[in-house]
């Protein structure tokens, strides 16, 4: 005989007609779950770089006020062999050390910014099809596919070079990139979801659609989500680093990009404007990627061992 598992936390609740919370059976809460997340070294090293890199977002511009396009000093301060600019400066006197502070709040705002509107807008349209089906589905995943032929890159240079080169277009040509495939993935797992048993016995207690839905199918499709957010994030400061190295960057803010884009000439002599902005992308896209790895393996155990 099948059961369906009832969410403890709303045991009393459910002796009340139609008042249950359904949950897959295949999901039963876990106690010492961050315990064993955070156990794992994969995870620990990306929380602890993403933590310093969010630190250094936030009191970043505080520890050097003031604007980092200006000009403080002397071009190309090597680094490390001026107390008042310990990175260096750029090829027209820029501190690069005020560049990088500034630069990780910018960059990550963007990142962020983009995973969160490709993630609401994608899921809601993924949901949306995979529960209606019909023609419902078909005109959506039609529209999913046209977005899918288009190269995102060209698509993303195309966009910004017809509009004005702010962070506001970028952020919204990022998201039309990065929305397809997150609607995509929502539109399979709530296909999946669609037929199971917790969703069916939601349907027999007289639920809406909207409730099962969104209080039902999506909380359960959350880690997969979650997982595809990071990924979505990385991505989006790669492609906005590659944008402002081809100098379609906002010229009115600083970002990790715009840095390596202002050094990419004197690359060959003055190694470090391009560098050191470089590696702090480096470490964050290394960072959201161990972790979105370690997230996968920890909410989805069965696919880390194939089975």
């Amino acid at each position: 005989m099948t059961h369906i598992v009832l969410n403890p936390a709303f045991a009393e609740r459910s002796k009340e007609p139609g008042a249950g919370v359904f949950y897959p059976a295949s999901a039963p809460p876990s106690g010492g779950a961050l315990r064993r997340f955070l156990g794992n070294p994969a995870a620990l090293t990306g929380i602890l770089i993403l933590a310093v890199i969010g630190l250094i977002a936030i009191f970043g511009p505080l520890l050097r006020p003031g604007d980092p396009l200006m000009i403080t000093g002397e071009p190309l301060i090597r680094p490390l062999t001026d107390a008042a600019h310990p990175f260096g400066t750029d090829v027209l006197g820029r501190d690069l050390l005020s560049g990088v502070l500034h630069g990780a709040r910018v960059s990550l705002t963007i990142g962020l910014t983009v995973a969160l509107l490709s993630l609401v807008f994608g899921a809601l349209v993924g949901a949306v099809a995979g529960y209606a089906g019909g023609w419902v589905d078909a005109l959506i995943s039609r529209a999913i596919e046209v977005f899918q032929t288009i190269p995102g890159f060209v698509l993303l240079v195309v966009l910004v070079s017809v509009l004005e080169p702010s962070y506001v277009t970028i952020i919204i040509g990022l998201t039309l990139i990065s929305w397809d495939a997150v609607a995509r993935l929502t539109r399979a797992e709530v296909r999946s979801h669609r037929s199971r048993e917790y969703v069916l016995a939601a349907e027999t207690s007289g639920y809406s659609s909207a409730r099962i839905l969104f209080r039902e199918i999506l909380p359960n499709i959350a880690p997969t989500l979650i997982v595809t957010g990071s990924i979505i994030v990385a991505s989006a400061i790669l492609s906005e680093s590659a944008l402002s190295f081809l100098g379609l960057g906002d010229p009115n803010a600083a970002s990790w990009g715009s840095l390596i884009g202002s050094g990419r000439e004197q690359i060959r002599s003055h190694w470090y404007p391009t560098v050191i902005p470089g590696l702090f992308i480096m470490a964050t896209v290394f960072a959201l990627n161990i972790l979105g790895d370690a997230l996968n393996d920890h909410l989805n155990p069965r696919g880390s061992d194939g089975t």
